[in-house]
């Protein structure tokens, strides 16, 4: 698996050699830090549609709470992030040592799942944001492809549990 891991690693980060490709993978790794540009738009979506406001909220609640339980993860795992010394030169910095599982992929899939629920437009136009970020970080060359799948999975997850507490109210089940 490892070994799979590094090579698909490998490729993907050859494709940051293309500068339109480097820039856009950097723009998506800062937007993402933090799950800030989730938050971000669960909290415009919550001011311009007040017919849904305390769904997109809670939505925004389940995205930030998936991505404090990557944090977690990571703690708790504590693997590495590739390294230079490996062939695998970073294009960003990042804002800590540990990279299982992917912290922005957890973050993405969880909005894109949340905010799915809460209005069907997020279903058409935050999955392919997500899955873009998700690449970024494999093409920015901070996670391996089991960080950004286990992290997609733990945010997909984490708000489908939540789903229907998200677009209807009331406790999640």
């Amino acid at each position: 698996m490892d070994d799979i891991d590094r090579r698909l690693l490998s490729a993907l980060r050859d494709c940051g050699s293309d500068r339109r490709v480097a820039a856009a993978a950097r723009a998506l790794s800062w937007a993402g830090e933090h799950g800030a540009l989730w938050l971000a738009a669960g909290l415009v979506g919550a001011a311009a549609d007040r017919e849904r406001r305390p769904a997109w909220l809670r939505a925004t609640a389940l995205t930030a709470g998936a991505h404090l339980a990557s944090m977690g993860v990571k703690r708790v795992v504590r693997r590495p992030r590739p390294e230079a010394g490996a062939g695998i030169e970073p294009l960003v910095r990042t804002a800590g040592r540990h990279s299982f599982p992917s912290s922005h992929a957890t973050a993405a899939a969880a909005a894109a799942v949340a905010y799915g629920a809460v209005r069907p437009v997020g279903a058409h136009l935050a999955p392919p944001i997500a899955a873009a970020m998700c690449v970024s970080r494999l093409v920015v060359g901070v996670h391996y492809p089991s960080d950004v799948a286990a992290g997609a999975a733990l945010g997909a997850l984490t708000a489908r549990l939540g789903a229907r507490w998200a677009a209807a109210g009331g406790a999640p089940r």
